[in-house]
């Protein structure tokens, strides 16, 4: 018997990652995500023992940690490039899917939890959400920003880009990413050239 290969959970993961952010969590199986992962059904539950609240909670923290690396990369170049990246990236996704993918991070954050405890699917989102905050506040005290502003203007960045996505979504256009890139780029140079 061959031993399966990481690459092959990795694939489920990021395959999960993809199905959620069109068609949420509550909505999606086990046997849904493994088959939009080009994955068997067996492999799934091998490396997801604990099944779809596993696997669902590793495709959130894959997402958001993918976002994490990309911002932390493009933060190099300042708070400018690094916003114009988080919003590059998100805007590929949407028109790339034909407006049928979103951000999975915030698909299981909108949903209902099963039950009356926060699922680790929240926590992850929740972890997404902060670290894309605290990387691009760092950024923003780092080129000059006021230090009480910047976490402010970190959770606007995120809640506006994730918020837009929804928009866009629904209204099948990029017009509504676009019109808050154009604020959210103004608002970050005032306060970095203030």
């Amino acid at each position: 018997m061959t031993k399966p290969s990481p690459q092959a959970r990795d694939r489920i993961v990021a395959g999960a990652a993809d199905m959620i952010s069109r068609r949420g969590l509550n909505a999606t199986s086990v046997r849904e995500l493994a088959k939009h992962a080009k994955a068997p059904l067996g492999s799934t539950y091998h490396y997801f023992p604990d099944g779809k609240e596993q696997l669902a909670t590793e495709a959130v923290r894959y997402a958001g940690e993918t976002v994490a690396r990309m911002l932390r990369k493009e933060l190099q170049a300042g708070p400018v490039a690094g916003l114009q990246a988080f919003l590059a990236v998100w805007r590929d996704i949407v028109v790339a899917s034909d407006f049928r993918a979103g951000c999975p991070v915030l698909a299981v954050s909108i949903e209902e939890p099963q039950a009356d405890e926060v699922p680790a699917t929240l926590a992850a989102a929740a972890e997404a959400f902060d670290g894309w905050e605290t990387l691009l506040a760092n950024s923003l005290r780092e080129h000059g920003a006021d230090p009480e502003q910047a976490p402010q203007l970190a959770a606007l960045v995120v809640a506006s880009v994730e918020g837009s996505i929804v928009m866009c979504r629904a209204k099948r256009s990029a017009q509504p990413l676009d019109h808050v890139a154009e604020q959210l780029h103004a608002l970050v140079r005032q306060a970095i050239d203030s």
